[in-house]
């Protein structure tokens, strides 16, 4: 439904943004691997032979700050702003798209002119693969794997992992610093369970610092086949 919304809104920037032309409407940004905040910056002008307004602004995400040249929100024939997004970076990692709709003048509430979207890359230090192992109830108990890789020129040591008592990590060292594999075993399949892993490294970057993954043991439905049974 918000795939959908996101289209609609992104087709109507095309068709009714004339008013105002932006230099870019679709953006791409890199962040620090340490970046607390990603800025983006979408210029425009007042293209019209009218006045126009910008009456309000709403991005997709509370982590998404929006300001508009110092507040100035009316834009006279040939005159030029700026709309700045804002985005707390948290503990994200990997690529997220972000969205800003924008309402000019006379626009109903459903249909802003203006959709804005600016896709952040965080880069991701330590990647798990997958993040989540399951096991069917009743199936054949036996280990599974995740593989923990750090990214290319990085050195991240796995230092300590941590579960439910009711499944065993093993840690195995493939090249220190470098890559690993986690070995991970439910003590029983017969009832459903839950753990959440966490993997400690000594990444010197704190958000990157403790990683989350999954072993789960369920029924098996034909919407779990879509997650990792490896």
């Amino acid at each position: 439904m918000k795939s959908a919304l996101a289209i609609a809104l992104m087709l109507t920037a095309l068709v009714h943004a004339g008013e105002l032309e932006f230099d870019e409407m679709n953006k791409e940004q890199d962040a620090a691997v340490d970046a607390t905040t990603v800025t983006t910056d979408f210029a425009f002008t007042n293209k019209s032979d009218k006045p126009v307004s910008i009456t309000k602004s709403d991005p997709n995400c509370s982590c998404l700050k929006v300001e508009i040249s110092g507040g100035k929100l009316k834009y006279a024939p040939g005159e030029s702003g700026v709309i700045r997004t804002t985005f707390d970076v948290g503990n994200t990692t990997g690529s997220v798209e972000k969205g800003i709709a924008v309402w000019l003048d006379d626009d109903p509430p459903d249909k802003p002119s203006v959709y804005l979207k600016v896709n952040i890359h965080v880069p991701v230090l330590v990647n798990l693969e997958p993040k989540t192992l399951s096991w069917a109830i009743g199936e054949k108990l036996e280990p599974k794997t995740i593989q923990i890789r750090i990214a290319e020129g990085s050195l991240i040591h796995v230092v300590d992992v941590k579960s439910k008592d009711t499944f065993t990590c093993e840690l195995k060292t493939l090249e220190k610093g470098r890559s690993y594999d986690l070995v991970v075993t439910p003590k029983s399949v017969d009832l459903p369970d839950l753990s959440i892993i966490r993997i400690e490294t000594d990444s010197k970057i704190s958000k990157q610092k403790t990683q989350q993954a999954f072993a789960v043991v369920r029924k098996f439905t034909p919407a779990a086949a879509g997650v990792s049974r490896q």
